[in-house]
C-alpha cells in the first residue's frame, strides 16, 4: 500500500522507503531465478550455443579449413563465471514480468489516469514487440557469425571464449529488440505533440535511408541478410506508426484542439 496523504501525495521518505523496499524484491526474484537457472544450465548452454553451432557446421560445409573450433573458456574461474553468467541472464529475462512489475507499480501511482491508460496500451504493444525483435535477431545470429568467423584467414584457428560470445550473444539480441521499439517511440511523441503524421510521411525517404544506415551499423556482422532481416520489419513498422499518427492527427484535428493558434501563441492548456 502507498502511503499517500489526503493531498494525494507521498512524503519523500515514504517514496524512497518504498523504492528501497521494490529494489529488494527485485533483487530477491532475480536471484531467486538464477538458483533456478542453475539447474538447466545444460539446457540453457544448448540454446545459447545452437547459432554458433549452425555457423560452424555451415563453414565447415562450405569446407573452410581451420576456420574455427569448439568454443573455449580461460582462467581457472572461466567454469563458474560461465555458469553465473549464463544462469544469470536466464534470470534476469525469465524473471522480467516481476521486476517489470515492480518498476511499473512504483511509477503508476505518479501517473495521471488519462496517462496510466496510455502507458498500459503501450507496455501491451511494446512487450511482444521486443519479443519478436529478439526472436528475429535469434533466427538471424547464425549467418551473422558465419560471415564474422569466415574472415579468419586460412591457417589460422579461431578460438572463441564463450565468455565472450554470451556477451555477443545478448548485445546483438539487445540490438534486434530495442530496434523493434522505436517505432512505439514514435507513435508516443506524435501523442506528445512532437511530430506528425504529414511530417513523418514527408521524410519517408530519408528515414527509409536512416533505417538502412541504423541496421547497417547495429548489426554485429554487418553482412545484407542480416541487415535486410532488421531493416525491413523496421519499416513495415515505421509504416503503421505513420498510419497511427495521421489517424491521431485527423482525431486531434476534428476535436479542434489548439484549432486556428497562431505557433507563437500558447494556448489554453
Amino acid at each position: 500500500m502507498h502511503p499517500i496523504g489526503p493531498d494525494g501525495r507521498m512524503a519523500l521518505s515514504d517514496h524512497l522507503r518504498e523504492l528501497r523496499a521494490r529494489i529488494l524484491k527485485i533483487a530477491l526474484v532475480i536471484i531467486t531465478g538464477l538458483v533456478v537457472a542453475l539447474f538447466f544450465f545444460d539446457q540453457l548452454f544448448d540454446l545459447i550455443s545452437g547459432p554458433y553451432l549452425s555457423a560452424q557446421e555451415a563453414l565447415q560445409e562450405a569446407g573452410a579449413d581451420g576456420a574455427t573450433t569448439a568454443g573455449t573458456t580461460s582462467g581457472a574461474g572461466g567454469g563458474i563465471l560461465l555458469y553465473l553468467k549464463l544462469c544469470g541472464l536466464a534470470a534476469v529475462i525469465g524473471t522480467a514480468p516481476i521486476w517489470l512489475y515492480q518498476i511499473w507499480a512504483f511509477i503508476l501511482p505518479g501517473l495521471h489516469a488519462k496517462e496510466r491508460v496510455w502507458s498500459r496500451i503501450f507496455a501491451v504493444i511494446a512487450g511482444p514487440l521486443f519479443l519478436i525483435g529478439i526472436g528475429l535477431g535469434y533466427v538471424t545470429l547464425p549467418k551473422g557469425l558465419e560471415v564474422l568467423i569466415g574472415f579468419t584467414p586460412a591457417g589460422l584457428t579461431n578460438l572463441v571464449d564463450f565468455n565472450d560470445y554470451i556477451t555477443f550473444f545478448t548485445r546483438t539480441l539487445l540490438v534486434f529488440g530495442i530496434a523493434f521499439e522505436i517505432p512505439v517511440f514514435v507513435v508516443l511523441l506524435n501523442l506528445a505533440g512532437v511530430v506528425t503524421g504529414k511530417g513523418l510521411g514527408s521524410h519517408r525517404p530519408w528515414i527509409i535511408v536512416g533505417v538502412f544506415i541504423f541496421a547497417a551499423v547495429a548489426t554485429p556482422s554487418a553482412d545484407p541478410f542480416t541487415m535486410t532481416a532488421m531493416a525491413v520489419p523496421m519499416i513495415v513498422l515505421f509504416g503503421v506508426s505513420e498510419v497511427i499518427c495521421r489517424f491521431n492527427d485527423r482525431r486531434r484535428a476534428k476535436r479542434g484542439v489548439n484549432a486556428g493558434l497562431d505557433p507563437d501563441q500558447m494556448s489554453e492548456i
